[in-house]
């Protein structure tokens, strides 16, 4: 979902400031508690890259990695086998633990955002072709007509999912449904590695899954993780402002990801009309200490526009703040992130306040 930069004072390529990675196992000899592990792999269509510092930080890397493999073989919509394909086929069924925690989280989000987050939007997803995006082409890509967006609508509704959690099962309440937790998927992601490395003794570690970055405790040296938030333009290096963190998720969408070539349309569909969102909003950051919740609510809040969206943060129903940019590169930042977040040269922050 998002695209984040993370911000290092040297100009090397790797995604963490700190000493050199470690290249000698353990074993060999003792690790600092600077010593850096670092791995960058594929996984649920996009790069990640896990870092983590300290003695246990080899074994937590690698650790971590399994799990999101793990994570990606049983949510993957891509592959027939997974569990969430085979709840699609069957119209529901038995959940494992964490698709059942996911399930909770899904549908809970969908109550209190009236339904912009809704994670029976795969229909859409697939009618719009953005399943099966790398093989898109300017020539090969088709725009739905309205009649196909109103067809497909009537299979969107997570209203009419049924979720028991106690038994674990979840049953579809229309025929072709299809659901698609890729909208929390990486946010669960890193908060499941970040829980294993917490209670392998790691104090600082990095996650960046495709630009979801969240932080575990403070940089070696102390001093805080600094995120930038990307300019929302496809292959842009610019950086519209940075985030100062510790112990915490910051998560972006925006409308510059996952385009249908040769058009402006983007991934982000609003689940009430079948259509990409325009709302004078090119991208959404939420800053949370729960990964899952700031993986989802940075489309949500997306969806909603940023009056609505404000309202949402002013209830306090959840705990987050955000930072939206607008068209004319206007950042409006919450109060909560007043000091930990500069703007970048060119774009005018405005401080949001609760009253």
């Amino acid at each position: 979902m998002a695209l984040l930069l993370l911000i290092q004072s040297g100009c090397g390529a790797s995604p963490v400031s700190g000493e050199k990675a470690a290249s000698e196992s353990s074993a060999a000899r003792p690790v600092s508690d600077d010593a850096r592990f670092d791995d960058t792999f594929l996984s649920m269509d996009t790069v990640m890259t896990i870092s983590a510092f300290g003695p246990q930080g080899e074994e937590a890397v690698a650790k971590g990695r399994e799990r999101i493999e793990g994570l990606n073989e049983l949510l993957s919509t891509g592959s027939e086998t997974s569990e969430v394909s085979k709840l699609n086929a069957n119209g529901g069924g038995s959940l494992s633990a964490d698709t059942n925690f996911l399930a909770g989280e899904a549908l809970r989000l969908y109550e209190e955002t009236e339904g912009a987050f809704d994670i029976s939007i795969y229909p859409l997803m697939k009618l719009w072709g953005f399943d099966r995006l790398d093989e898109l082409t300017e020539e090969n890509a088709v725009i739905p007509t309205d009649e196909e967006i109103r067809e497909t609508l009537r299979l969107v509704d997570a209203g009419s999912l049924s979720f028991d959690r106690e038994k674990g099962e979840l049953s579809y309440g229309i025929p072709g449904m299809a659901v698609d937790f890729g909208g929390i998927t990486k946010g669960y992601a890193s908060d499941s590695v970040i829980r294993l490395m917490r209670d392998m003794g790691v104090s600082s570690a990095l996650l960046n899954l495709g630009g979801n970055v969240q932080a575990l405790g403070k940089k070696p040296d102390g001093s805080l993780w600094k995120v930038g938030i990307q300019y929302p333009e496809p292959g842009s290096s610019k950086i519209a402002g940075v985030v100062s963190i510790s112990d915490c998720a910051v998560i972006t969408s925006g409308d510059y990801e996952r385009m249908i070539p040769g058009t402006e349309y983007h991934h982000i569909i609003d689940p009430k009309t079948g259509w990409p969102v325009e709302n004078g909003l090119r991208s959404v950051t939420v800053v949370a200490k729960d990964g899952t919740l700031a993986d989802g609510l940075s489309t949500s809040l997306f969806v909603m526009g940023m009056e609505e969206a404000l309202s949402f943060w002013r209830e306090g129903t959840e705990d987050f703040e955000a930072v939206f940019l607008t068209e004319d590169q206007t950042l409006y930042v919450t109060e909560g992130l007043a000091e930990s977040f500069t703007p970048s040269e060119g774009f005018e922050m405005k401080i949001i306040r609760k009253s």
